[in-house]
């Protein structure tokens, strides 16, 4: 089988992810630097949960940094990418995993939810793909960080659908923008996963109902979603672009 120069990937390489100091992002920074990428640990809160991912990186004998940013603020994402890059070294690649969710119905009383959201989810992928495709370079990756709930657009739900679904149309015009860069640009869009953020303000009865909705059964596990996230940084995944992947168990 012939392989294509812009198939194999450098053993060396620099992975920056959003919002990794926890949850699918924290289980993401790890698969990532066991698969041998140096990471850079972004996160908005939490110094404390940000530095023993930092650690946890190191000890799998990768370098790591952590560096505080609020993706939504042009400036912080900036100087995000560059501290990263002074650092790390150049930046291979981007998986956008920072977001906020918030359910509430759709209403004028809401908008201020409507707003966190949109910014924090919506236009932090903005800024984050549009420093991305600033700085990548051929071969780079790209991966943002959806949801399967799209498909069932429960309600409450207003907000949060509305700001990953800008989502994934970001990617996909993205990757059209990047034509002829060798840079594929990818979304995973997990079902229920089984993190803190997706625990927050569901009864036992809630969860267990979702947990039924797959064929499988279960909740999804951050491992689950970094697994994807791999595959879609590796070799194997260099024929794949501008897709948004499903990662939910058949849950949607």
């Amino acid at each position: 089988m012939q392989v294509h120069a812009d198939q194999t990937l450098t053993t060396a390489r620099h992975a920056l992810v959003t919002g990794a100091s926890r949850g699918i992002g924290r289980d993401i920074a790890l698969r990532l630097a066991a698969d041998g990428h140096d990471v850079t640990v972004n996160y908005r809160a939490g110094a404390a949960d940000a530095d023993e991912t930092v650690a946890a990186i190191q000890a799998l004998g990768r370098r790591a940094v952590a560096i505080p940013a609020d993706v939504a603020q042009p400036a912080d994402v900036a100087r995000l990418f560059d501290e990263a890059s002074a650092t790390l070294g150049p930046v291979h690649a981007v998986v956008h995993n920072a977001g906020v969710m918030q359910n509430a119905p759709i209403s004028p009383d809401t908008l201020e939810v409507f707003d966190r959201t949109i910014a924090a989810n919506l236009r932090g992928a903005y800024l984050v793909l549009a420093e991305a495709a600033r700085r990548l370079t051929q071969g780079a990756r790209i991966v943002a960080v959806s949801t399967s709930v799209i498909a069932l657009s429960p309600p409450g739900y207003g907000a949060y659908i509305a700001s990953k679904a800008g989502v994934e149309g970001l990617v996909r015009v993205l990757a059209q923008e990047l034509r002829g860069r060798g840079i594929t640009v990818n979304a995973v869009a997990p079902g229920p996963v089984e993190t803190a953020l997706f625990m927050t303000g569901k009864t036992d009865a809630q969860v267990e109902h979702l947990r039924k909705l797959p064929p499988l059964q279960r909740l999804g596990q951050p491992e689950d979603i970094a697994r994807v996230v791999s595959f879609l940084l590796g070799p194997d995944a260099a024929w794949v672009n501008s897709q948004v992947l499903r990662a939910n168990g058949g849950f949607a």
